[in-house]
């Protein structure tokens, strides 16, 4: 095994300190009393003398301040027809690497084809384009080592290239190829769907699953874009005329972000997109995605599953948006709630009172909508309802309990260090610009960070506690064996049963799922 001048220091450090944890070992007797002879109840051992207190070892190894949070800036183009190019030079290795980002998602679409985009993102790369088919791009891009895919998301679909430098020419050529001229193929739907409709069959596989989901369904609304699902009808409705009239309307330049990171040089990589991307037509603006976030209805929802021996406990509620003033304080506050193994909810649930193997949450925020306020764990049939009261004592004490100097000084460092390291590449910071732009961020978001947490202090955390936790307006989704589950959950409150059944396909699907639709291990 080789080490590094790095891992002989540690071993060193290691070495040094392991003997001050070790306990004193007692001096060897060197004085025995004669056999049978009996020790006078006067006589007392001499009482040890206390060690004079000393720092521990790992106490005493400086903590250098955090650097000067400067990233490179990507080079950011807009032409006249509206599309916006981000260009990042990283010299370090040979590749390129490119992303084409589309407004339009899974939250887009019509409620009676859920599942649309992510089937419209599989089937644009496997169809191909009339030039060259999907089969055929495989086996091109393998021989160079290169990629090219689609995908469909939640607020976007997206056209992703990657390949060594020399051959960028030509993997760009295909990409542009397949994302201006695709020719979706009826095999290829019918492959998508079918996959979609496996997934559709085994959602109910895992409890955590469950849980995730059915807990979306209960903050967002069943019939909210963040909470409904694709099921046999809806992707049975899905045509290719459908992938067409979603291309022609979401392709459009005022609608598309690309970005493109590697060993390049940023003049001559802009006369190429341009060449390619300053042809293209604007178009009708995407409409801009609004919705209703009420609060979920408080209570307990049981999805019952017999054929399982443990819990798994999901308490929710509404978050918030990343560009909430209060989302400084919100990420402290989140740090010392359930930040790792030191905080209050792993040490509390977890730790002192052994009420679950696995425990976590946070009040989330997403970029232009609410997140969700979670708090999960799980753990065994019998102690589901200590657990559950565990967290939700854990979620009032935000409240009651301020945040103490080693609790603030502990929390920002680990917000502020791993926030670094989220962005210590070219690449990761030229994909959080591109998405801050997308969602309409200033470009100086990142460096405004550190100093948000920085400013942050106790009484921030106590306000914005006091102004965002209302235990009252939570819900509890479990997903566990009611038969085992003692006390009962309706010491809880109120429960309701959660209808988890997976709908039958339509005729249309015969044979889509080779399992009853009411498994319990769907």
């Amino acid at each position: 095994m080789n080490f590094t001048p790095s891992a002989f220091a540690r071993i060193a450090l290691a070495l040094a300190v392991i003997p001050a944890l070790l306990p004193a070992q007692a001096p060897a007797q060197t004085a025995t009393r004669p056999a049978g002879a009996v020790t006078p109840a006067a006589e007392k051992p001499p009482a040890a003398k206390a060690a004079p207190s000393q720092p521990q070892p790992w106490t005493r190894i400086p903590i250098p301040p955090l650097h000067p949070f400067k990233p490179a800036q990507p080079k950011r183009i807009e032409l006249p027809n509206g599309l916006v190019i981000f260009l990042q030079e990283d010299h370090e290795l040979p590749f390129i690497d490119g992303t084409i980002l589309i407004r339009g998602g899974s939250r887009d679409v019509p409620s009676a084809k859920v599942g649309l985009a992510s089937m419209y993102g599989e089937s644009w790369r496997t169809s191909g384009t009339a030039a060259k088919s999907g089969d055929a791009l495989d086996t091109e891009l393998a021989e160079k080592a290169a990629s090219i895919e689609t995908a469909g998301g939640t607020a976007t679909t997206s056209l992703s290239w990657g390949s060594f430098k020399q051959d960028f020419d030509s993997v760009f050529a295909d990409a542009m190829d397949l994302l201006l001229h695709p020719e979706f193929k009826a095999d290829k739907l019918a492959l998508a769907r079918s996959q979609l409709a496996t997934a559709i069959s085994r959602r109910n596989d895992s409890p955590d699953q469950i849980a995730v989901r059915e807990a979306s369904k209960i903050v967002y609304g069943a019939s909210n874009p963040y909470g409904r699902q694709a099921e046999y009808s809806t992707i049975a409705a899905v045509t290719l005329d459908d992938f067409k009239s979603w291309h022609d309307r979401t392709v459009v330049p005022n609608n598309i972000i690309v970005a493109v990171g590697g060993d390049f040089d940023s003049a001559q990589m802009e006369q190429k997109l341009r060449k390619v991307f300053e042809p293209m037509q604007r178009g009708a603006d995407f409409p801009v995605f609004k919705n209703i976030f009420p609060d979920p209805k408080p209570g307990v929802y049981l999805a019952d599953k017999p054929d399982v021996n443990q819990t798994t406990v999901e308490i929710v509620g509404l978050g918030t948006e990343r560009n909430n003033p209060d989302y400084y304080a919100l990420a402290v506050m989140n740090e010392i709630f359930s930040g790792g193994f030191g905080s209050r909810l792993v040490q509390s649930v977890r730790t002192r009172l052994g009420l679950a193997y696995d425990v976590g949450g946070g009040f989330g925020a997403d970029y232009d909508h609410p997140g969700l306020f979670r708090s999960e764990a799980g753990t065994k049939s019998a102690t589901t309802v200590a657990a559950a009261k565990a967290i939700l004592d854990e979620i009032s004490k935000l409240k009651s309990v301020p945040p103490t100097p080693a609790e603030m000084t502990k929390a920002k460092d680990q917000v502020m260090n791993s926030f670094i390291f989220n962005y210590d590449t070219p690449q990761k910071v030229l994909n959080e610009q591109v998405t801050l732009a997308f969602y309409g961020y200033p470009a100086d978001y990142l460096e405004k960070f550190r100093s948000g947490i920085e400013r942050v202090t106790a009484a921030d955390v106590t306000r914005v506690a006091q102004k965002y936790i209302e235990p009252g307006k939570l819900a509890i989704v479990v997903v566990g064996n009611n038969a085992d589950i003692k006390p009962p959950l309706s010491t809880l409150g109120p429960v309701t049963n959660l209808d988890i059944t997976i709908p039958p396909p339509p005729p249309s699907m015969a044979g889509a799922s080779s399992r009853p639709a009411n498994s319990s291990t769907e």
